[in-house]
C-alpha cells in the first residue's frame, strides 16, 4: 500500500508551511520595512495589497499551461519567484520596487497552486479531498511558526530580516529534494486517446460541464468570501458589536484558527475512508450559515467566542480545498485549468469584497456580518446544487458502466 509519491507530496506541503509564512511577512515586520523604505504603514499595506494582484494576474494561465507541460515546472517557478521575493524584500529601500517583489510573490503563489493541487490528486487518486485539505493544515502552521520565530529574533535584538531568510532558506533546499523526486504523470496529453466508438460523449460532458462550471466557479467565489470576511472583521466585531475588550477580540483570531486545524484533522480522515466529499461541502456550508445567523441575532461575549471556533471549523478548515477537488473531479484531463478558474474566482473575492464591506463599515459593522450571512446562504443553496448534479453524474456513471463491459 506504499506510495511512492509520498516524498514528493511531503515537499509540496513544506512549500505551503513557507507560503503560510510569506504571507503575513510583511505585516508582522511592518515596522522595520516602514524605516526601510522610508514610507509608513499605510506604504506598506499598499505593498501587501500587490500579492493579491500578481496572485490574479496569472493564475488562470499558470493553470491551462500545467496541464499542457506538466507540474514539475510550475512548482519549481514559483519557488524561485517566492525566493526572489524573500531576498528582494530585504534588499530594496525603494517601495515601488517592494511593489514589484510583492506582486511576484503573489505570482508564486499562484504557480504553486498551478501545480500542487494537481500533483496531489494525481498523486493520490483514491483520497485527492484529503490530499489538498492537508495543504491547509500546512499553511496554518507556517502562520503559527512565524510569530514564534519573530518573537525569538526580538528577544535575542537580531535583525528582523532573519526571518526572510529563515524562509528563503527553506524553500532553496525544498527546491532541491524536489528536483530529485519523481512526479506522477499529468494526463493533460493522453485527451485525444478517446476511442472513435465514444466521439459523441465528449459533447455530452461538454454541456454538462458548463453547469458545473458555473456552480463550482461561483462556489469558488463564495466560499472565499464567507472566510475572508471573517478573518478581517471578526476582532471588530467582537469588539464593537459584542462589547468585547480589545485584548479578548484579538483573541478571537486564535480562536478561528484552532478551530480550521481541527477541522482538517477531523476532515482528512473523514473523506479518506468513510464520507462523501459532496455531504461535507453541504454539512460545512450549512453549518457556517447556522453560525453565522445565530452570531447576528445573538451578538453577546460567549456566542462570539464559540461563533469564533465554530466559523473557523466550517468555513476556513479545508472547505474551499474540498470545493477545488470536487470541480477537479468533474474535469479530470484539465486539473490545472479547474485550479486555474476555481481560485481566480476567490481571488476575485478578496478584491470585491473589501469594496462593500467599506461602504458597510460607514452604517454598522453589524450590516457586515448580516451580508456574510447572505453569501454564507447563497453558497449553501450552490453546495445543494452541487451535490445534487453529483448524485446524478454519479447515477450515470454506474449506468454507463455495464455497457461498457
Amino acid at each position: 500500500m506504499k506510495n511512492h509519491y509520498f516524498p514528493t507530496a511531503m515537499g509540496l506541503y513544506l512549500n505551503y508551511l513557507v507560503h503560510g509564512m510569506g504571507v503575513i511577512l510583511m505585516s508582522l515586520n511592518m515596522a522595520s520595512l516602514e524605516q526601510q523604505w522610508q514610507t509608513n504603514a499605510a506604504g506598506v499595506s499598499v505593498v501587501i495589497s500587490s500579492l493579491g494582484i500578481g496572485r490574479l494576474s496569472v493564475l488562470f494561465c499558470a493553470g491551462l499551461l500545467s496541464d499542457r507541460f506538466g507540474r514539475r515546472p510550475f512548482i519549481i517557478i514559483g519557488m524561485l519567484c517566492y525566493v526572489t521575493f524573500f531576498f528582494g524584500i530585504l534588499t530594496t529601500h525603494n517601495i515601488i520596487i517592494a511593489y514589484a517583489f510583492g506582486v511576484l510573490a503573489g505570482m508564486a503563489n499562484s504557480f504553486l497552486d498551478a501545480g500542487t493541487y494537481p500533483s496531489l490528486m494525481e498523486a493520490f487518486p483514491s483520497s485527492p479531498s484529503t490530499a489538498n485539505i492537508l495543504i491547509k493544515a500546512f499553511v496554518s502552521c507556517g502562520q503559527f511558526l512565524l510569530p514564534i520565530i519573530i518573537s525569538l529574533l526580538v528577544w535575542a535584538e537580531l535583525w528582523f530580516g532573519w526571518s526572510f531568510i529563515v524562509a528563503a532558506a527553506i524553500m532553496l533546499i525544498n527546491g532541491l529534494f524536489l528536483l530529485r523526486c519523481t512526479f506522477p504523470p499529468h494526463p493533460g496529453r493522453r485527451v485525444k486517446s478517446v476511442t472513435p466508438t465514444h466521439e459523441q460523449q465528449p459533447a455530452e460532458k461538454h454541456r454538462c460541464a458548463l453547469i458545473d462550471l458555473a456552480s463550482y466557479t461561483l462556489y469558488g467565489y463564495i466560499s472565499m468570501a464567507t472566510f475572508y470576511l471573517i478573518s478581517q472583521w471578526l476582532a471588530q466585531y467582537g469588539q464593537f458589536v459584542a462589547g468585547m475588550s480589545y485584548t479578548l477580540s484579538i483573541k478571537l483570531l486564535s480562536i478561528y484558527t484552532c478551530g480550521s486545524l481541527l477541522c482538517v484533522l477531523i476532515t482528512a480522515p473523514l473523506v479518506r475512508k468513510t464520507v462523501r466529499s459532496t455531504t461535507l461541502l453541504m454539512l460545512y456550508t450549512f453549518v457556517s450559515f447556522v453560525a453565522l445567523l445565530t452570531v447576528c441575532l445573538h451578538p453577546t461575549v460567549y456566542v462570539v467566542i464559540v461563533f469564533a471556533f465554530v466559523i473557523g471549523f466550517s468555513s476556513a478548515g479545508g472547505v474551499v480545498q474540498i470545493g477545488l477537488t470536487l470541480m477537479a473531479a468533474r474535469f479530470p484531463h484539465a486539473k490545472g485549468k479547474a485550479t486555474g478558474i476555481y481560485y481566480s474566482a476567490g481571488s476575485i473575492a478578496t478584491f470585491t469584497i473589501p469594496l462593500v464591506t467599506a461602504h458597510l463599515s460607514q452604517r454598522s459593522i453589524a450590516d457586515i456580518m448580516w451580508f456574510d450571512t447572505g453569501i454564507a446562504a447563497v453558497g449553501f443553496l450552490l453546495a445543494l446544487f452541487i451535490g445534487y448534479r453529483s448524485r446524478l453524474e454519479t447515477k450515470r456513471q454506474l449506468l454507463i458502466s455495464p455497457l461498457a463491459e
